[in-house]
């Protein structure tokens, strides 16, 4: 694993010849060792059809691809970071919330629609991430971040997790998530909480769960 602690708010990645890293521009906040930063326009491990579809799905962010040898501290905004490692699954997280990430892994997008069907796509909508997420593929590590930092939860077949639309980061695993509502549509009128729709988990893996309903 690439990335250490060193606190909640901050990552350091130890870059390796013959290595990369990506990472959000903007996010490096110091470093030590022969490290170079450069514009990525390949849209990471997934070249540039991955590029282009992120771009066309409205899920893309800025990276910069990091390399040479050194230690470089990451973190962006004060957001609390959580290092997730991959072992061969897949992590669906938003583009914004990548702090950096291992060269290895390789980007996509998936279409919400495809988790959930339409309750999927309008589940995007009351979240506000829209109608496509990121995707990280393969064995490495991610550094994500959230508000107020997270909690990881299990989901199992006999055990579906519920969460706070506002309030998922990000899953793992072989998860299939959709929209339902907590309330009657009687019992909705008149109230204006978010809190009336759940994000329903299914299948085998993690959900990470932020202390806050902010996006960033």
């Amino acid at each position: 694993m690439p990335f250490t602690a060193v606190n909640s708010k901050m990552v350091r990645a130890q870059v390796l010849p013959g290595q990369r890293l990506f990472s959000q521009r903007g996010a490096m906040l110091a470093y030590t060792g022969d490290v170079s930063f450069t514009p990525n326009i390949q849209g990471g491990q997934g070249g540039v059809a991955a590029m282009i579809g992120r771009r066309v799905a409205g899920e893309s962010a800025a990276l910069m691809t990091v390399e040479g040898s050194g230690s470089v501290l990451f973190g962006h905004g004060g957001h609390h970071v959580t290092v997730i490692e991959l072992t061969g699954d897949t992590l669906c997280v938003e583009a914004d919330r990548l702090l950096a990430f291992d060269g290895s892994l390789r980007q996509g997008t998936m279409f919400l629609g495809a988790q959930g069907g339409v309750m999927g796509m309008v589940r995007g909508q009351v979240t506000g991430q829209g109608l496509f997420t990121t995707t990280l593929q393969g064995a490495g590590s991610a550094a994500v971040l959230a508000h107020g930092g997270v909690i990881e939860l299990p989901i199992t077949p006999q055990r579906p997790v519920h969460v706070d639309p506002q309030a998922y980061v990000a899953h793992r695993g072989q998860v299939t998530n959709k929209l339902s509502t907590a309330l009657g549509w009687r019992d909705m009128v008149g109230r204006g909480s978010g809190e009336a729709f759940q994000l329903e988990l299914s299948g085998n893996g993690t959900v990470y769960v932020q202390a806050s309903e902010d996006k960033l």
